[in-house]
Formats: C-alpha cells, sequence, structure tokens
C-alpha cells in the first residue's frame, strides 16, 4: 500500500513520502570516466527498450528499502539499476515502499579505490542479504575489472556470476550480458562497460545507430549503382553485337 493512499491504517506510521527525503546529496561521481560509463549504461538500455514502458533504469539516485534506514541517513544510491514489470516515469528516488515493494532486478557499481571496500562488503551485504536483488555486478571503469554476483538459494545471498562462452558476464534477469568494449564514447577514447545481446549484438547509442544506418544506406546505394553499371555495360554490349549482326536479305 503506498504511503499516500488515504486508506492507510491510522495505527500503523507513515512512512516518509518521496517529497520528505533526501534526493540529492550533492556529491559528484568519482570522476569524468564514472559518469560517462554510468551515461553509456543508461542511455544504450533505454534506446534498445525504446518501445517498451514496463521498466524502470535509474542512475547515481537514491535507493530507498526502509524508514529506519531513511531516519539514519543511511543513503544507498546505486550507479545504476534496473527495475523490471514497473512503470517507466520520472522518479526524484527509488523509494521501495511507494513502489509496492519492488526491489531492483539488478544493480552496477562503478568502483574505485575509495568505494571498493563498501561496494564488496557493505553493498553487496545490503543488496544481497537485506533487499534480495537478484544480480550485483561492480566494474571499475579504471582498470576494466567486471565481477558479478547472482542470488543463490543454495548458497545464500551471493555466488560468482561465471561468464559465457563469449567471456562476457550474462545478465539474465534483462536477456543480456555485461562486458568490455573497446571504442571512443563523447570523444573519450577507451575500454568501456557495455550491454551486448547473447548472440554477440552490441546496444548501440543513437549516434551509433544513426551511423551505421547510414552506412548501411551509403552500401545499398553502392550495391545498387554497381548493379545498375553492370546492366549498363550488359545493354551496351549487346547493342554492339547487334550492331555487328548481318541485316536479312
Amino acid at each position: 500500500m503506498p504511503v499516500s493512499d488515504p486508506n492507510w491504517p491510522l495505527f500503523i506510521p507513515r512512512p516518509p513520502s518521496i517529497d520528505e527525503l533526501v534526493t540529492d546529496d550533492g556529491e559528484p561521481l568519482e570522476s569524468n570516466r564514472h559518469r560517462l560509463q554510468m551515461t553509456l549504461l543508461i542511455e544504450t538500455l533505454e534506446f534498445a527498450w525504446a518501445g517498451r514502458d514496463d521498466y524502470f533504469v535509474g542512475g547515481n539516485m537514491f535507493l530507498y528499502y526502509s524508514a529506519l534506514q531513511a531516519k539514519k541517513y543511511d543513503f544507498r544510491g546505486p550507479d545504476v539499476f534496473v527495475v523490471l514489470g514497473t512503470e517507466r516515469r520520472d522518479r526524484k528516488a527509488w523509494v521501495i515502499w511507494e513502489e509496492d515493494g519492488k526491489h531492483p532486478d539488478l544493480v552496477i557499481e562503478l568502483t574505485s579505490d575509495t568505494t571498493r571496500a563498501v561496494d564488496y562488503n557493505d553493498k553487496k551485504r545490503i543488496y544481497g542479504s537485506v533487499l534480495g536483488i537478484p544480480e550485483y555486478f561492480i566494474y571499475d571503469p579504471d582498470s576494466g575489472a567486471l565481477d558479478g554476483f547472482r542470488l543463490d538459494l543454495h548458497q545464500y545471498p551471493y555466488v560468482a556470476v561465471p561468464p559465457a562462452l563469449s567471456g562476457r558476464l550474462p545478465a539474465e534477469r534483462l536477456g543480456l550480458e555485461l562486458g568490455s568494449w573497446q571504442g571512443s564514447y563523447q570523444g573519450f577514447a577507451g575500454s568501456w562497460l557495455r550491454w551486448f545481446r547473447p548472440d554477440g549484438q552490441l546496444l548501440p547509442t543513437p549516434v551509433e545507430a544513426h551511423a551505421e544506418a547510414e552506412r548501411q544506406r551509403a552500401a545499398e546505394a553502392a550495391r545498387r549503382e554497381e548493379a545498375e553499371a553492370r546492366l549498363r555495360a550488359l545493354e551496351a554490349e549487346l547493342a554492339a553485337l547487334r550492331r555487328g549482326k548481318p541485316e536479312s536479305a
């Protein structure tokens, strides 16, 4: 029952609403590469799922899972998280008690020397043991190291995600894979964490998709021009043969 429900039982204390919660701590991301990496993951997923309205993807926004957490100012702001089976709309934060108890299906943290201990210990414990988030990935934009964890009923809470045959890590809940890609994004070259389909197809950015469409159009135009040139050459050859053929008596 959302806290905005007028039928909320009077004898049960209301947890704070979204308007009563802190949604911005004023702290920037670790580095420009961290910011770009977060944007790249969100941008490509939203572009690939442009026709869907049954999910939410958030970046560097708070995740509230209990009223006690909110009172203690114990903020948890995953760098990237995806929630399936929900409404795609704008939010200031993901407040679980205002989302019918729905938790993220996947979380990605962009780690660094200053956050590594928290990402691999405190956050891993909370995401696994407290929230039961099915899949948790930790990526270091500087070294390119990627680790994945998945809930396991027999080895609760998390076990390491084994790589697929491609060498990438499967994100089973999304039907995708996460892996390294060498290239340039917004003018910055290097290694980036990207979404891949199981067949190895990269989820493109809008700019990449536009460039690929232009490349295909140019290639198709070249093929048509080549075919037309061959046809003209054949027609010229046939005309020459007709001119050299003796006239009937």
